[in-house]
């Protein structure tokens, strides 16, 4: 939050207003499928060998159940999900949505990230501000989009 609230302030010492989107990805870390991480890791991030080996590990022959008043459901296998609370967690996660980072760079905005927040943000001239927030929008538009085939 101190890079994107430093950004605000050397803009506003040269006369521009920043329009800032604060992005909660929403359940992401349940959500990771792990096939299509696994292919971004090597296509993407030229991750292959023991590493990708050692992350498919760590991220698959997951199971769950659960257990209410005693009695407990089947054991069920997980397939998709980042683990939450791990060291790793945040660095995969950041991994798997660096799509999503390059995506609001093409729309002609700034992106930060951690974790499973995003924050989205652009400088412009007080009279730029309307063209700014429909780029925005559209920026939002193509992110949701992204997420969605994601």
């Amino acid at each position: 939050m101190l890079k994107v609230l430093a950004d605000a302030y050397v803009a506003a010492d040269s006369g521009h207003v920043t329009l800032l989107s604060l992005l909660d990805l929403s359940a992401v870390f349940d959500t990771v499928d792990h096939s299509i991480f696994m292919e971004r890791l090597r296509r993407s991030n030229g991750i292959v060998g023991r590493a990708c080996d050692w992350l498919k590990s760590y991220l698959t022959r997951r199971s769950q159940f659960v257990r209410i008043n005693g009695e407990v459901s089947a054991i069920t296998p997980v397939t998709c999900g980042i683990p939450q609370g791990s060291v790793l967690g945040p660095v995969l996660l950041l991994l798997y949505a660096a799509g999503v980072i390059k995506l609001v760079e093409e729309c002609g905005l700034s992106a930060h990230a951690y974790a499973d927040d995003l924050q989205v943000y652009r400088h412009a001239s007080p009279a730029q501000s309307s063209e700014l927030m429909a780029q925005m929008a559209n920026c939002i538009a193509c992110v949701e989009a992204w997420m969605a085939c994601n």
